[in-house]
């Protein structure tokens, strides 16, 4: 069962918010659970059990593919040409299907949410601000990704460092053209650029910063008079987001212009919630990771834990990703003891 849901889902890879192929196999399958389904908003699904509990945990899966042309010729690759799910969302979605299944002895009223635009937008966000964790009383959100580099079968998570905060960092600089032989007229706009990213990359904190791409001037005889500098910067702190922003306005040179995105907000997981599931399920550390995942803006609004399911193969974002399906069945069982618990 769990197989052929993750096969089915693979084949209909859809990307962001536009996912009917996706909800509508989703609703297929839930429709004769006797759950109540809806959308809170563009491209989402959400499922509601019911089970007649005083509060609600709710499961959280993303839906959203890569434009990532598949390269695993397997029976069941993509009907999509052009996209893939390269990073385990048909593997994430299959658990919650499975999960709707096992749902006698709940300990709480049920939530599945299916999640738009992981990979771009980030669809969590507009799930949070539509209310229904309020609405439907959810006192505990729980949500895991395949995760290529541990060993098959094992669960990990941490309080601090699951995932980091990501932000983009874009500068602009403005300057003066002129001819190269009379550059002295001129105002270098890539010169400063070299000197900013020169002065940027000696800042020295428990984060990453990088710049991937770079524009500017016209011709190659000219100085240029603008520059566009883009990057990008992670870390597991709001405190030292706000520190190393406040570092790289003062390193701008005079007339410089830097913006930098609200980005997704750091994971944190609930440190009670993630000692209780340890007294019930094998979890073990999870090593600090600067990749992103926006289930961090649930976790701001409700404890929750994010973990990681090891699948020991692959790489994540990978044209020929794959993975054994039977971990699937270790990610529901995983999430049926936090309910028969309650955790």
């Amino acid at each position: 069962m769990l197989r052929r849901y993750r096969r089915d889902l693979h084949r209909i890879p859809e990307t962001d918010h536009h996912l009917p192929k996706t909800t509508a196999y989703l609703r297929s399958v839930l429709e004769p659970l006797g759950c109540k389904l809806f959308s809170p908003c563009e491209g989402a699904l959400c499922a509601y059990f019911d089970l007649g509990k005083a509060q609600t945990t709710a499961f959280r899966a993303d839906m959203d593919a890569l434009p990532i042309t598949e390269a695993t010729n397997v029976p069941y690759a993509s009907a999509h040409e052009g996209f893939m799910h390269a990073c385990g969302h048909d593997g994430h979605m299959a658990i919650l299907l499975g999960l709707a299944q096992e749902l006698s002895g709940s300990k709480s009223n049920v939530l599945l949410i299916f999640q738009p635009a992981e990979e771009t937008t980030g669809g969590a966000k507009a799930i949070c601000d539509s209310g229904i964790l309020e609405k439907y009383g959810v006192k505990s959100i729980y949500a895991l990704h395949l995760w290529p580099e541990a060993e098959k079968h094992t669960v990990s998570a941490s309080v601090h460092g699951m995932m980091a905060r990501s932000s983009e960092v874009t500068v602009e600089f403005f300057g003066k053209s002129a001819h190269i032989a009379k550059a002295d007229l001129g105002e270098d706009a890539l010169l400063a650029t070299a000197k900013f990213v020169t002065e940027a990359k000696k800042l020295e904190f428990s984060g990453v910063l990088g710049f991937g791409k770079l524009t500017s001037g016209k011709v190659r005889n000219a100085v240029s008079d603008y520059s566009r500098l883009e990057g990008s910067l992670r870390c597991h702190d709001d405190a030292v987001f706000a520190q190393i922003t406040q570092r790289l306005h003062e390193l701008l040179p005079k007339g410089a212009k830097l913006t930098i995105s609200e980005g997704y907000p750091p994971m944190i997981n609930s440190e009670a919630l993630l000692q209780k599931a340890q007294q019930y399920f094998p979890i073990t550390p999870a090593a600090p990771s600067y990749l992103t995942d926006d289930f961090s803006e649930f976790l701001r609004r409700v404890p929750g834990i994010y973990f990681r399911l090891g699948i020991g193969q692959g790489a994540l974002h990978s044209p020929n990703f794959d993975f054994d399906e039977d971990v699937l069945a270790t990610g529901v069982r995983l999430f049926r003891t936090l309910l028969l618990e309650d955790v």
